[in-house]
């Protein structure tokens, strides 16, 4: 039988347009070394490792009349050179100039004709670094059979990648009417399916594609009912094509004297310092607030499993991924009860295990973030629009320095993708001491996001020096 893609990740690639791409990205900072590290070296990186990502090679092929879903089939025109690329920025390139280079490619469609992930290795940036942007699409990576690329190309210690030599050998392509045969023989266990893969073939994919998501679980299905609409704002608009990058570098050591001095975990008080900074941006925006305001985020979270000792082997997770709906209390003035709110609100939702969406993650080695990231998109884009106005992922990672070959990873920067209806997403990421924001933002309707990322700085310097 055809591997055939799931309900979820079918409907990914029916709801994606020209304006809201369904990819996740990432933006991976290196010092190069001094034996050096360049596109021939990265090549041969991922190249070694692409066994163990067979999905990598695969791309999605319709069946005819659209009698069932896709299926995956191995790409007989596979070319690495194609998916890895390479660009440069005029030296010394800064910081601005890589973010607004990630803001053009991330605005891109992966081509539907190739495997869907594409990586850019960058150069020229100051300070003798190199970076290296991923692009993912969310079909792809489900945590289980396949995690994110940024995951498996990084390691504990430094060493020189082995000269690649391809000698994979794509499986072949079944024929159309084997496709059709396959897909009749499922139809006649499940008819009410077929109908709705033909209703995709008469330009009504957006109706299948709600339909496809609303099977994915239980939960996910009462939420789109039960669950009020997110309040209206300058978040939820219809996006455009174009995006806006911004980054925000924090110390871990200042979430934990904030948690320290006032309760909560690490992840309240970056959802407090992010709640700060959306209520000073839509003062900004001259949006009238009462004390009962709240902009509504929904939080994929990495839930670690009880048993399972918080990193007890360096690199390796056993993770779950769990989204919650939390109203952020932009309408408070005061730092403190905002970090209380939201820490209350947050221990509802895990004491009562109000899940949205939830996926097991094997133990696996790397930098499991980027496949945390992935997963959470994935949660998100199950839900409808409707119930929330912001996306804020935040996972953490290892506090031990990772490399790519004998490049150094410096700095880890998650690009969470737009919803239909939302003009930003917060992907934040730790390691090694750090604390990273990603800020994704629509071109026309958060063509400011650069100051959302100094209002979050300004809100955590807020919460430091807060006092009960």
């Amino acid at each position: 039988m055809p591997d055939r893609l799931s309900a979820l990740d079918a409907s990914f690639l029916y709801l994606e347009d020209h304006a809201t791409p369904m990819h996740v990205g990432g933006v991976a900072i290196f010092e190069r070394p001094r034996s050096g590290f360049g596109y021939a070296q990265l090549v041969d990186l991922i190249g070694g490792r692409l066994a163990y990502l067979p999905r990598y090679r695969q791309r999605v092929l319709e069946v005819p009349g659209h009698l069932a879903r896709p299926v995956w089939v191995d790409d007989a025109d596979f070319d690495l050179n194609y998916h890895v690329r390479r660009s440069a920025l005029p030296q010394p390139g800064s910081d601005e100039q890589l973010f607004d280079l990630v803001a053009r490619l991330m605005s891109r469609r992966l081509a539907p004709e190739r495997p869907l992930w594409e990586a850019y290795f960058i150069e020229g940036l100051a300070g003798d670094r190199v970076a290296l942007v991923t692009k993912t699409h969310q079909s792809v990576v489900d945590g289980v059979g396949t995690i994110d690329l940024g995951q498996l190309i990084l390691d504990l210690e430094p060493a020189e990648p082995e000269p690649f030599e391809d000698t994979w050998t794509p499986r072949r392509e079944p024929s159309r009417t084997q496709l059709v045969l396959d897909a009749i023989s499922e139809g006649v266990q499940r008819p009410g399916e077929v109908v709705e893969n033909v209703r995709s073939a008469a330009n009504d994919a957006f109706a299948a594609a709600g339909k496809f998501a609303e099977t994915v679980g239980g939960v996910a299905s009462t939420l789109r009912t039960l669950v009020s609409p997110a309040p209206p704002g300058p978040l939820n608009v219809r996006v455009s094509g174009g995006r806006v990058f911004a980054v925000v570098r924090t110390r871990l050591e200042d979430f934990r004297k904030i948690r320290a001095a006032h309760g909560g975990t690490v992840n309240d008080v970056v959802l407090a310092a992010i709640t700060g900074a959306l209520r000073e941006w839509l003062l900004s925006r001259e949006v009238q607030l009462t004390p009962d305001t709240t902009v509504r985020a929904l939080v994929p979270l990495a839930v670690r499993d009880a048993e399972t000792p918080a990193y007890s082997t360096p690199g390796l997770v056993g993770n779950q991924v769990a989204a919650y709906l939390v109203d952020l209390p932009v309408g408070e003035p005061n730092p403190v009860l905002r970090l209380q709110h939201i820490g209350h609100a947050m221990a509802e939702h895990l004491d009562s295990g109000r899940s949205v969406a939830a996926r097991g993650l094997l133990k696996v080695g790397g930098f499991a973030p980027a496949t945390l990231h992935s997963l959470g998109a994935r949660a998100a884009g199950s839900l409808s629009g409707r119930i929330f106005n912001v996306m804020v992922t935040n996972s953490p990672g290892p506090q031990v320095p990772m490399y790519a070959g004998e490049a150094r990873l410096v700095e880890m920067f998650p690009v969470m993708p737009l919803m239909r209806t939302q003009a930003l997403a917060i992907g934040v990421t730790s390691y090694h001491g750090g604390v990273y924001f990603g800020l994704n933002g629509d071109r026309k309707a958060a063509f400011d996001v650069d100051l959302v990322a100094g209002m979050i700085e300004e809100s955590l310097e807020e919460l430091k020096g807060a006092h009960w």
